[in-house]
């Protein structure tokens, strides 16, 4: 998994309307700038949120890219449980479970 590329995908589109255009317009050519897996490609494609945060994507870049993908508040956080749900336990990054 290339939890570092989401990330800093996620965070570009986020934040540069260049980079939202190009993800919206030519997504298939954007994401070939970024070291992705399939799954992750997959997971972008369908703003699959709660694979998105199991995968371990920060919740602070996530939520918004939740909003642009037309989440509601409460809707967001229903993914990431059904996520948790659908997927297990966080994989990777702040949120990943660790087991003693």
């Amino acid at each position: 998994m290339s939890l570092y590329y989401v990330q800093k995908l996620l965070y570009q589109i986020n934040r540069d309307e260049y980079a939202l255009n190009r993800f919206q317009t030519d997504f298939d050519s954007f994401l070939t700038e970024y070291d992705l897996e399939s799954d992750e490609i997959n997971a972008l494609r369908q703003a699959d949120i709660g694979l998105l945060y199991v995968m371990g994507v920060n919740g602070q870049i996530l939520m918004h890219f939740a909003a642009m993908s037309g989440y509601e508040w409460n809707e967001y956080l229903d993914a990431m449980r059904q996520g948790l749900n659908e997927h297990g336990p966080v994989r990777a990054g702040l949120y990943a479970t660790v087991w003693s």
